[in-house]
């Protein structure tokens, strides 16, 4: 599979919002979970096989570079953007990859509406954003609980440690 093949299943907004209005007329399960997903470890893996066992095909809403940096600070990501992208994209659970600029995907799931929001452990159903669009356009929140004790965070402390 060249780069050529993996950027196919990267795509803007407007095609995210046509693939959910197709799959939801042909009444196929469309499963969406989003993330900053930098320095994608076996958690991350984790998350999105059971997530893509959930429904006939996954797409992952990615946070930008300035959407990553919004939320865990200015020393992140670790990893570009597009970068994240392709290796999301490399991996075989996932069918598109589609990237968001904001602080939550609350704009992206409402264009996309999709059948399944999945969220890791780490949330419960109440603190899911997106998760009244979801249930309101009959759809449900399913929350993977986390099966793997490992964070980027993590990485990246124990990274600092060992550089010392």
């Amino acid at each position: 599979m060249g780069i050529q093949r993996l950027e196919k299943k990267i795509i803007d907004r407007d095609r995210a919002a046509a693939i959910g209005r197709e799959s939801r007329q042909a009444g196929k399960t469309l499963v969406f979970t989003n993330g900053c997903f930098d320095l994608v470890h076996p958690g991350h893996i984790d998350l999105l096989i059971k997530s893509r066992m959930l429904g006939d095909s996954l797409m992952v809403g990615l946070n930008t570079d300035a959407s990553v940096k919004l939320i865990k600070g200015e020393s992140r990501p670790i990893v570009d953007q597009n970068s994240r992208a392709l290796v999301i994209a490399a991996l075989e659970v996932v069918d598109w990859v589609v990237l968001f600029d904001e602080e939550t995907p609350i704009q992206l799931i409402t264009a996309v509406l999709p059948k399944i929001l999945v969220k890791g452990g780490d949330y419960t159903p109440d603190t899911v954003v997106g998760k009244d669009i979801v249930e309101a356009s009959d759809g449900r929140v399913e929350i993977v609980p986390i099966a793997m004790d490992y964070s980027t965070s993590s990485i990246i402390d124990k990274l600092s440690v060992d550089l010392d």
